[in-house]
């Protein structure tokens, strides 16, 4: 009975520190060898260090697809993932309201904007199940080609890759009369390098994490899609850890999010830079070509928000916060392009 007696007080005292970890296990995409990755990497380790092991982040990298990894999120082995908005665009579509083309001019715009709706999406990612820790900005995407693109009828009648399951992408194509090719992003390189594509839309520094770059000849300066990344658990998986732990993940991955908005921007003119190092030649769209692109996406992304594909009253409220920063900025009063505006 003493030894039962005993046995039952050290259980009770060794319970917590012998209990097994928490182990959260993250899709990714992205190669192993990244800059990012070894941040991420950094991260874990941390987070296991400040649980004293009760909570462990693995990365299973260089996925396929993001598609792959919300499969293997719906069937427990993932319990989270790192994606780019169109992943998502069936779970929560207003995830995509940075991603509507030609929305931004500048880094210092989008800035301004996301300081004051940054919140409401991460909200909306924790309704549809999604616990997030924020958002990278990612630079914007560009026409990176095997021909030189200045102009829309440089790419007519050609295959324009966009990502699979991205209906604003392909609509904006659309509009564009252009011939949209969607795939996973795991099959871009491959894509190119059987002259699948004519064209992508990428970020400099996505371009040389995913090895693009090395099948492309040329880049046009249009500042056609802010992209961001962003990591997501699922909402069950995370309130599983103690509520002390789920505090101490948020406040290290929301800083490592923070550091990665700010420094990704630098990596991305370096990579910028890289690219035309290599060779690929830096072109530039005809000026008024650039205005008659930029009407006809404006247009869309109206339309876009009027059926609902992304939420009418963020787009309007994103509307005015554009019309803010450039009013403040250039001295000159510009109407925002609000739905229903008189």
């Amino acid at each position: 009975m003493k030894i039962l007696v005993s046995i039952l007080i050290f259980m009770s005292i060794m319970g917590p520190a012998l209990a097994a970890p928490q182990v959260l296990v993250i899709g990714t995409i992205t190669p192993g060898h990244s800059d990012w990755a070894k941040g991420m990497q950094a991260a874990a380790g941390e987070i296991k260090e400040k649980t004293n092991g009760r909570v462990q982040i693995k990365y299973r990298f260089s996925q396929k697809s993001h598609a792959a990894t919300l499969k293997n999120m719906r069937i427990r082995r993932f319990q989270g993932g790192v994606f780019t908005p169109s992943a998502l665009q069936e779970q929560y579509p207003d995830i995509n309201l940075y991603s509507l083309p030609l929305i931004f001019d500048t880094e210092e715009e989008a800035s301004f904007i996301r300081s004051r709706m940054d919140q409401k999406l991460i909200d909306g990612l924790s309704d549809s199940g999604y616990v997030s820790f924020g958002f990278a900005a990612t630079g914007f995407a560009m026409f990176m080609s095997i021909e030189p693109v200045r102009n829309v009828d440089d790419v007519k009648g050609k295959k324009v890759w966009i990502p699979e399951g991205d209906p604003i992408s392909f609509s904006a194509m659309r509009a564009l009369g252009v011939t949209p090719s969607p795939e996973s992003l795991g099959e871009v390189l491959t894509g190119l390098q059987l002259n699948h594509f004519h064209s992508i839309a990428a970020s400099p520094i996505g371009a040389l994490v995913m090895q693009w770059h090395t099948k492309v000849r040329y880049l046009t300066e249009m500042p056609l899609i802010y992209t961001i990344g962003f990591m997501v658990v699922d909402k069950g998986a995370f309130s599983a850890l103690e509520p002390a732990d789920q505090a101490i993940v948020n406040e290290v991955m929301q800083r490592v999010y923070a550091e990665f908005d700010v420094s990704n921007l630098q990596d991305d003119k370096e990579a910028k830079q890289a690219l035309l190092n290599s060779g690929i030649e830096q072109v530039f769209p005809d000026k008024d070509e650039f205005q008659h692109i930029r009407t006809v996406l404006e247009e869309n992304n109206r339309k876009l928000a009027a059926e609902g594909t992304i939420s009418e009253e963020l787009f309007n409220e994103m509307m005015r916060h554009i019309d803010e920063f450039r009013r403040e900025h250039t001295g000159a009063v510009q109407q925002a392009k609000i739905i229903g505006a008189e």
